[in-house]
């Protein structure tokens, strides 16, 4: 496993665990999830994974407690990382909702504590004097935020007045907007960019195709899985499948390879299953070549995608088809 070049209390690895999907049923693993679950959070620390991400949202506190469990005793040699849902972030609220959440993970302290996304009528201001004040007392090692712009970024670390250390953005080859300044600004300022849905919702394991669409309600709601647009990625998948089989990896691994190019880069990918894990792991040791990455930028910019306003009229068309 490889790990952030930065000064940090504890190492935090370059492929963490991402568990939006404990808890939670939308995802359609069936219910013996939860006991896998456990299964796959031990199988990441026998990898060297250190940072698993969860969230008070997922599963309405469910997440926290299955990774809590899961961690066990090894909850102190690691990154654990929670959010909190803004709503309302006023100071006090912020202080409240921080103690809850490590009551259910089973921890004295949360080393990255997040705000999940911002609130567009609550300032930082008073958001991030509940997170000094946490640091303070030391329920709060780190704190992060989520789903942030530059600008808001940068105003949340003036009202921490420390750093903030991590902003967690949707970040993949299909989503490709925190190349533009908000991991320029990581590397310069030694913060980190932590990318949730790095491969697209799997929409780039190569595993679908308009013939053969997801099921699950998640992956069903996301535009990219339109029978549309699983033909134009044709040959972005390709263009994975073809770097893929000279390293004698999968896409996935490939996809995962080219966000960690990235120093300053940390994704959190998900996973069903104990392999899925070891393949996650795995591509953190994958050095890609300058012509093979050049090769995954230009077809990575050459995929034109239906989404926003112009994709609602075929999602709803899709679904009223099931």
């Amino acid at each position: 496993m490889r790990y952030v070049p930065l000064d940090t209390p504890k190492p935090i690895s370059k492929i963490g665990l991402g568990t939006w999907q404990f808890g939670s049923r939308e995802w359609g693993y069936g219910p013996d999830y939860e006991q896998r679950a456990a299964q796959i959070v031990r199988r990441a620390l026998d990898l060297g994974v250190t940072l698993f991400d969860t969230a008070e949202i997922y599963g309405f506190g469910r997440s926290e407690r299955i990774l809590g469990a899961a961690l066990g005793g090894d909850r102190a040699k690691v990154v654990v990382a929670s959010k909190i849902f803004p709503v309302l972030p006023l100071a006090p609220v912020v202080q409240q909702r921080a103690v809850a959440s490590a009551a259910r993970l089973g921890v004295a302290g949360i080393d990255l504590y997040q705000v999940h996304q911002p609130n567009p009528v609550v300032a930082d201001t008073t958001t991030m004097r509940g997170m000094r004040a946490l640091q303070d007392v030391g329920l709060v090692g780190e704190v992060g935020v989520s789903n942030y712009g530059l600008r808001r970024w940068r105003f949340a670390e003036a009202a921490l007045g420390r750093r903030v250390l991590s902003n967690q953005v949707r970040y993949s080859m299909v989503d490709r907007g925190p190349e533009k300044d908000l991991i320029p600004y990581a590397e310069q300022a030694g913060r980190i960019v932590i990318a949730y849905s790095p491969l697209g919702q799997g929409f780039l394991s190569g595993r679908y195709d308009a013939r053969n669409p997801p099921a699950g309600a998640v992956r069903r709601a996301n535009p990219y899985f339109l029978p549309e647009n699983l033909e134009r990625g044709t040959e972005l998948i390709a263009t994975l499948r073809e770097v893929a089989d000279a390293h004698d990896a999968t896409p996935s691994q490939i996809a995962l390879a080219y966000l960690l190019r990235h120093p300053n880069v940390v994704a959190i990918p998900g996973a069903s299953g104990v392999e899925q894990v070891e393949r996650n792991a795995a591509a953190a040791e994958i050095d890609l070549a300058d012509d093979e990455h050049a090769a995954l930028v230009t077809a990575a910019h050459a995929f034109r995608p239906v989404t926003g306003l112009a994709a609602v009229p075929k999602l709803i068309r899709a679904r009223t088809r099931k």
